[in-house]
Parts: C-alpha cells; sequence; structure tokens
C-alpha cells in the first residue's frame, strides 16, 4: 500500500512540473534568444516627425534679446481658444508649440518654413539652428524641440489599458506593454496586434508580432511610432474561463428560479392543505 501511495505522489508531482513548465513557456517573452546573442533590429526606431503633429520650438542663445523673435507665439495664439494666451507669462513655454501642417512644414518665425516630415527631433533641430546662423540672425543659436501631446495606446489584457505619452525619441513595443503594467496571465503573447495609421492613406496596417520569439525584434511594429494602438488579445484561457463563468451564472440563475418556484409551489400547497 505504500509502495503504491508513493508511485501515485511521485506520478502527480511529475505531472505538475511538467504542467509547470509548459505554463512558463506560455508566458516567458523571447524563448529563441540565446545568452549576449546579437539581433540587428529593423531600423533605428526613432520616432519622426509626421503632419499633424505637435511640437514645442524653443530657440536659445546667450543673448535672450536675439532669441525672443523666434520664440513669438503669434502662431500659437491665433489657434487658441484662450484669447488670453498670448498675455500669459507664466505659460511662455505652452505657448510655444507649434502644429506640423498637412504638407509636413512648420512655419518658424523670421526664418519661415521649414519641411521637417520624415524627421527626427534633433534633425529637425540641428536644421533650424543653422539656418538661423547661416541668416546670421544669430552665432550661437540652439534648438531645442519636444513632443507635445504625442499619444500610443494600449488595450486588451494588460494590467493598466489607456493612451500614454511619447516623451522620449524611441519606444518598443516591450517598453509599451511594461508602461501598461506587462501583459495579465491571460495575454496572447503569441499574436499582438500593432495597429499604425498609414501616411497619406484613408486606411491603417496591422503588424502581427509574436513576442515569444526573436523574430519580434525584425518586426517593423517593435519600434512604435506616435498613434500606434497595441492590443493584447485574450489566450484560449481566458475564453475557456469566460465561458465557464457564463455558464455557472446561467446554472445558479437557473437553479435560483426552480428553488424559487419550488418554495412557492410548498407554500400554496401548504396554504391549501389547511
Amino acid at each position: 500500500m505504500t509502495k503504491h501511495l508513493a508511485k501515485l505522489g511521485t506520478l502527480i508531482a511529475t505531472i505538475a512540473i511538467l504542467a509547470s513548465c509548459n505554463s512558463t513557456k506560455r508566458v516567458t517573452y523571447l524563448q529563441d534568444v540565446t545568452n549576449e546573442s546579437i539581433i540587428s533590429l529593423a531600423g533605428n526606431g526613432q520616432i519622426r516627425i509626421k503632419p499633424h503633429d505637435r511640437l514645442t520650438v524653443i530657440v536659445s542663445s546667450k543673448d535672450p534679446e536675439l532669441a525672443a523673435p523666434f520664440n513669438t507665439t503669434t502662431s500659437y495664439s491665433s489657434l487658441s481658444s484662450n484669447p488670453l494666451a498670448s498675455t500669459n507669462p507664466t505659460s511662455a513655454q505652452a505657448l510655444q508649440i507649434r502644429t506640423v501642417d498637412e504638407k509636413g512644414d512648420l512655419y518658424i518665425p523670421v526664418i519661415g518654413v521649414v519641411h521637417c516630415a520624415g524627421k527626427t527631433r534633433s534633425e529637425l533641430a540641428s536644421e533650424i539652428a543653422h539656418k538661423i546662423i547661416d541668416g546670421g540672425y544669430i552665432s550661437d543659436a540652439s534648438v531645442n524641440i519636444q513632443f507635445a501631446d504625442m499619444k500610443f495606446y494600449v488595450l486588451g489584457e494588460v494590467v493598466r489599458p489607456g493612451q500614454f505619452d511619447i516623451t522620449r525619441d524611441k519606444i518598443t513595443l516591450l517598453e509599451a506593454l511594461a508602461m501598461a503594467g506587462d501583459m495579465t496571465i491571460y495575454g496572447n503573447r503569441t499574436n499582438v496586434s500593432v495597429i499604425r495609421k498609414e501616411e497619406g492613406k484613408d486606411q491603417s496596417k496591422v503588424y502581427q508580432v509574436d513576442l515569444l520569439s526573436k523574430d519580434a525584434l525584425l518586426s517593423p511594429a517593435f519600434n512604435l511610432q506616435q498613434g500606434d494602438v497595441v492590443y493584447v488579445q485574450p489566450n484560449k484561457y481566458k475564453a475557456a474561463t469566460s465561458e465557464i463563468n457564463q455558464n455557472r451564472t446561467f446554472w445558479i440563475s437557473i437553479a435560483s428560479t426552480l428553488l424559487t418556484a419550488a418554495s412557492l409551489a410548498l407554500t400554496i400547497v401548504s396554504f391549501a392543505t389547511r
């Protein structure tokens, strides 16, 4: 008897270990990456400016008076719903937000229109600074450009779904998931969708990324762009759990109804026999 119990215990332990290993394989990212392996990513992944992006452009110099004309708030104030915005000194930086037009151009006071679509922040800042210096306006001009209201979105089986600000020049899919608190245990790691609006077209492109494989690092969607929507689909276990819960609720409701009917019938019979 003792031997049979020992064998049964060993069998149960083996099944538990195998189940644990199988569960680990379902949730571990980049499973085929080896120690110190080198993988070339698809492009440098830097955020590139697109039409309708909003940017803050601040020109600086050792002499603030020389830089002041380049930081005028006129163009923003004309679009602002607040008529007093241009007279509020406490919001000077906010008033320097500029919107890239449909052609991908940005108007900069004094030097005029600068084409910025397809450029990174540093590339655009360098170009504006060179135009100011080459034009003889400021010899020591420096330009700082920041993203304004630039976001990406994470939906589905993550801990904290929502919209997130882009504040850096590069953000990867894994970083985006980390910002959303990572996937839940019910997230389908083999089929994460990245929905991206195609520039100049009234359509979007959907990329499917398998985060269990190192091939995820080669996907054009591994480096996110502004406006991207990341959707984590539920796995089959979540679907099964949902179905079980729905069935359980249904049968509990049926049982409750039957008990209520039975109780009512007994009450009626009791009154009838008195």
